[in-house]
């Protein structure tokens, strides 16, 4: 057996009932096989069993009253997975299917998107299995406060700097850094995708969604392309779905989709006008289902299926893991699609990633797609340094430049290890190698 197959035995046997996860570590440790052949010295100092292991898991109790006056109960988590290149950054996610699984699976991930920024920033991720939706406003802070409460004391401006994830929005992060300043007596940058009055940096709420579509660009580039003209499909319409949109459609292409869990709204006219004005605010501040979109302007809401059967260009999952299955990427393949771009965290199935790349379609992995977002909070966490704001315009250059570098460094660390075309490969190689060198310099720690 093989040391990468031992060691991935030896994650599942440790962590066990936690799927997600064990899909994350394999798929790195699968990429970093001709790394480990030509560099021995990794499996003599332990890197890839550190890496692998969390430096701190942290699970906590979380009580707060409803407008009732009821007591509930969720359960926090904060998952400091490895520091090696920068403090602990990643997202806080609100959401009923969170777990320590999930939670480790996006830390891991945290760790190699962080490092092909370019910015020193390590990896973590934290969360609780409280759901936002349907709750007041007052229901929100009290829990956001009882949740700082406990999780103040694990995090700092060059220790670890949380941001917003799924379920958690500018009035999440507002409530957090309010308990976070009361209980330090500190204004400090311990957070990212602030509002832009105390501390935030303009450009972050679009960033994730820009970043994408600029990075789509690049691959397409090298193909000799471009995304004008192109039909494309999504899933999520927070954040990063609207502002994908809106950037899609300066750059000349047509959004015909959004979808949730429960089914898509199928648009073949695009999404734009007052249809994007309306959808810019459906989930992220009044958290309604995607069917409203599908109410509000007449079109057909189609229950119980994924947007993956329309025929389109790109297709760009944006809402959760494994939302895009082996069969919808034989859908896409058969109706044409020439590229998927994952815009969430792990999107696609193991077994579509594989069905992807066996068919030469083009595929931008979720750790090199979707850094937009954290790679402007870690412009925001120089700005609060520097207690200074770049414009909007000077953001989404610097945006630009970093989503144009991930895709260099990512190819080329493809072609160098003799898998060019395989983005996969090529960005768990080039996120890897700058975080393990880091960990080999600093000794066993």
């Amino acid at each position: 057996m093989s040391y990468v197959s031992e060691l991935m035995e030896r994650v599942i046997r440790r962590n066990p009932r936690e799927p997600e996860f064990h899909q994350a570590v394999h798929e790195v440790l699968e990429s970093l096989q001709p790394v480990i052949d030509r560099h021995p010295e990794y499996i003599s100092s332990g890197v890839l069993e550190r890496i692998v292991e969390p430096e701190r898991q942290i699970i906590f109790r979380v009580p707060w009253v409803d407008d009732q006056g009821k007591v509930q109960v969720n359960r926090g988590f904060r998952v400091q997975f490895n520091n090696a290149i920068g403090p602990y950054k990643g997202g806080i996610r609100f959401h009923p299917s969170v777990n320590l699984g999930i939670i480790k699976f996006l830390g891991f991930e945290q760790i190699f998107k962080n490092s092909l920024t370019g910015l020193p920033m390590g990896g973590a991720k934290g969360g609780s299995d409280f759901d936002p939706r349907g709750k007041s406003n007052g229901e929100v802070m009290r829990f956001c406060q009882s949740f700082m409460t406990e999780l103040y004391r694990h995090i700092g401006p060059d220790t670890d700097v949380p941001a917003g994830d799924i379920g958690v929005g500018r009035r999440e992060i507002g409530y957090l850094f309010g308990q976070y300043k009361r209980i330090i007596n500190n204004f400090e940058g311990v957070f990212t995708g602030k509002g832009i009055s105390w501390g935030g940096s303009l450009a972050r709420p679009e960033a994730t969604g820009y970043g994408t579509v600029y990075f789509i660009e690049e691959m397409l580039k090298a193909k000799g392309d471009s995304i004008k003209g192109k039909t494309i499909t999504i899933s999520g319409y927070g954040n990063v779905g609207t502002y994908f949109i809106e950037k899609a459609n300066q750059l000349g292409a047509k959004v015909v989709t959004i979808a949730d869990e429960f089914g898509y709204v199928h648009d073949s006219e695009g999404i734009k006008g007052e249809k994007l004005n309306m959808l810019m605010d459906l989930w992220c501040v009044y958290r309604r289902p995607a069917r409203a979109y599908a109410d509000q302007f007449g079109l057909p809401w189609v229950e119980g299926k994924s947007p993956w059967e329309i025929p389109c260009d790109i297709a760009v999952p944006t809402a959760t893991q494994n939302e895009l299955k082996k069969e919808d990427a034989e859908k896409l393949i058969a109706n044409g699609c020439k590229c998927i771009a994952e815009a969430a965290n792990m999107p696609c199935s193991a077994e579509a990633v594989e069905l992807c790349l066996k068919n030469n379609i083009l595929f931008g992995p979720a750790k090199a797609v979707n850094a937009g977002g954290v790679s402007v909070s870690g412009l925001e966490m120089s700005q609060n340094s520097m207690r200074y704001s770049w414009s909007f315009e000077e953001v989404d250059a610097k945006l630009k430049d970093i989503m144009v570098d991930i895709y260099r460094k990512s190819s080329e660390a493809a072609r160098e290890y003799g898998m060019e075309g395989n983005l996969v490969v090529g960005a768990n190689i080039a996120g890897f190698t700058k975080v393990a060198d880091a960990m080999m310099a600093q000794g066993i720690v």
